[in-house]
């Protein structure tokens, strides 16, 4: 299944990574390709982006249902496509290196499925990566900022 994953270092204490990737509010505007989302409750929400599969451009709307919220360390979600035929899961995980300073990864993983699926999963190898790492790499910039704003 293509997949992607980033690992940072960000100067900001585990509560605060906590406190942002707890909301998906705060880091879902930060998807590469953001058009919309809605939150349906506390574990379900529905986001719209808009994905540059390199020779193709799409608007991808997915459902994602949160697993588990495992305070302070792990947010784990699954993917579901509803315009398209994409399954697929990723997790947030925190790691405290000491009171302040947190270890961030981010990974997703995602394929397609149906008629198209041969076609699109080598273009999500590629792209995976790099949508990980954007998105990764926002929240990042968005907890640090936070704290020098605080």
């Amino acid at each position: 299944m293509p997949s992607g994953t980033k690992e940072m270092t960000l100067q900001a204490p585990i509560a605060q990574v906590w406190d942002f990737v707890s909301d998906m509010n705060h880091w879902a505007p930060l998807v590469p390709g953001y058009i919309d989302h809605e939150i349906i409750n506390d574990t379900e929400s529905t986001w719209k982006f808009k994905g540059d599969l390199g020779i193709v451009q799409k608007k991808v709307q997915l459902k994602v249902l949160i697993t588990k919220w495992e305070k302070p360390e792990k947010v784990t979600f699954n993917l579901k496509g509803i315009s398209e035929k994409f399954t697929g899961s990723g997790y947030f995980h925190a790691l405290a290196i000491n009171s302040d300073t947190t270890k961030m990864t981010g990974h997703l993983d995602m394929k397609a499925e149906g008629i198209m699926g041969p076609v699109i999963n080598p273009v999500l190898k590629s792209f995976l990566p790099k949508m990980t790492t954007e998105l990764t790499e926002a929240i990042a910039q968005e907890i640090t900022n936070s704290k020098s704003h605080s």
